[in-house]
């Protein structure tokens, strides 16, 4: 008798550690997937950045400019643009999407220097 009441005491251990590691698992693999889905909008970030500057380096208008930044920024980034001396800065700010209750941003800015296009203007 002692034998089959020492493995259901062992069942019972088994099914509360089971209950107490399956919601760690979970509670890892959501953040694991919310930290994948944090860099892809770093990356689109930095990419809508650096398409802005390519456009505002060719002289392009600041609307164009902005144009360019959001068609390759993800949904929802804010997108501004300013010019200082020769250089241009296009800086893209988006949240990843997913618990937004987090105060957690992404910035990426890009700097390029404006093409002089001459006094003939092409």
């Amino acid at each position: 008798m002692r034998g089959s009441e020492r493995r259901a005491r062992d069942r019972g251990f088994v099914t509360a550690e089971s209950a107490v590691v399956l919601p760690v698992l979970v509670v890892f693999a959501l953040a694991l997937v919310w930290g994948l889905l944090a860099v892809v909008v770093r990356i689109q970030c930095v990419d809508a950045a650096r398409a802005g500057a390519r456009a505002a380096a060719r002289q392009d208008p600041a609307p164009s400019v902005a144009r360019a930044a959001r068609e390759v920024a993800p949904r929802g980034a804010e997108v501004t643009v300013s010019r200082e001396g020769e250089q241009v800065r296009v800086v893209v700010v988006a949240r990843p999407p997913g618990l937004r209750g987090l105060p957690f941003t992404v910035r990426e800015e890009a700097v390029a220097a404006a093409e002089d296009l001459g006094e003939d203007g092409g």
